[in-house]
């Protein structure tokens, strides 16, 4: 029986990119463009304006890099399935190579290494259903796709 591993906000934070980027960068250039300005008709201080840059710069790349790649996962017995929204591949138990997460980010991204790739490359990340018991541990879905992949692998 197939079951999602991966939580129900990562579409939210798969597509948060795609509008963050564009409206914080309306807004930084606003700023550049002096069309925000203060109840005196003063516009921003020059050191404003290069933090919001800087902001806006560091924000973009980081938010791409680490939400835009996000994919919905679910397994079933034999395989795992990952979707982007549009495509889905399903790749079998047997090709997970290892399996890692990154705790100090908020949504704790899980990836999964493959030893062939996939439509998606060698790698899948995605959001993982949020756990107490995760806070300051390793993720029990972490866990629990090592075990499924080391059964697979005895099982071949």
């Amino acid at each position: 029986m197939r079951r999602t591993l991966s939580s129900g906000l990562s579409g939210f934070y798969k597509f948060f990119p795609a509008f963050w980027i564009p409206l914080f960068g309306l807004g930084t250039a606003g700023l550049f463009l002096n069309i925000f300005r203060d109840a005196d008709g003063a516009s921003p201080p020059a050191l404003i304006k290069w933090l919001f840059l800087c902001m806006w710069l560091a924000g973009s790349y980081f938010s791409y890099h680490l939400c835009a790649s996000l994919k919905e996962v679910s397994v079933d017995e034999g395989f795992l399935y990952a979707s982007n929204y549009l495509d889905e591949v399903s790749v079998p138990l047997s090709e997970i190579s290892n399996v890692t997460e990154n705790r100090w980010l908020n949504i704790h991204p899980v990836t999964i290494h493959l030893k062939s790739p996939t439509k998606f490359g060698s790698r899948i990340r995605f959001m993982p259903k949020v756990k107490l018991s995760s806070t300051f541990g390793t993720h029990p879905v972490v866990t629990e796709l090592e075990g499924l992949a080391k059964s697979a692998g005895m099982q071949t």
